[in-house]
């Protein structure tokens, strides 16, 4: 018997998120998502889109668990896991020729600084005219933590091998020609950052 995995951090947040997903992407038919993760994030967004074809991607080890949540989902609008890694040392292409969406959760600080930047690249490349990108996670401005446990959780990431939280300036400069419309404070010392091409 697979248990689903869970996160805590992802049902804290899902409903803050929603609210704002649900007001940008009004205009958008195909979307990626970028490291779905335990899958929780597409469960409940995509029955509450249902105009939105909604693709969830991760590393194959991610896959099991991300199949494992969307089993319990009746909608039409909800996709199968597509294997995407983000490698900065090999040029590729996103999974999906045609969206016109990426949403992303909590992945930037888990990258190491040159994948976060190939994956701001990849979004940028990918993204037709007026395609939108929602990133959500704890990022960094002016080179300043936004909250002590913010500093606390990025030495705690540096210590696992993760890359560690953002500066919103490093990624304005990465995500060229995207242009940053929106900076949505969220719960939890998180930040929405609303992209547009």
């Amino acid at each position: 018997m697979f248990d689903k995995p869970f996160s805590q951090a992802c049902e804290n947040n899902k409903q803050p998120i929603f609210e704002v997903l649900t007001r940008v992407l009004t205009n958008s038919q195909r979307l990626l998502e970028i490291g779905s993760g335990t899958g929780q994030h597409a469960a409940f967004f995509a029955p509450q889109l249902p105009y939105l074809q909604w693709h969830t991607s991760d590393m194959p080890d991610k896959h099991l668990g991300i199949k494992a949540w969307l089993k319990g989902v009746r909608a039409d609008n909800l996709h199968q896991p597509l294997s995407l890694t983000i490698d900065a040392k090999h040029s590729h292409s996103l999974p999906l020729a045609n969206f016109d969406a990426v949403y992303s959760a909590n992945t930037t600080h888990i990258m190491q600084p040159a994948e976060a930047q190939r994956m701001m690249q990849l979004v940028a490349e990918s993204l037709p005219t007026g395609g939108v990108f929602c990133q959500y996670g704890p990022f960094n401005i002016d080179g300043q933590y936004t909250s002590a446990s913010n500093k606390a959780f990025d030495q705690h990431l540096k210590a696992q091998n993760c890359g560690g939280i953002r500066d919103i300036e490093e990624l304005v400069q990465w995500a060229s020609p995207l242009t940053l419309i929106e900076k949505i404070v969220m719960p939890a010392n998180n930040f929405l950052l609303v992209w547009k091409k």
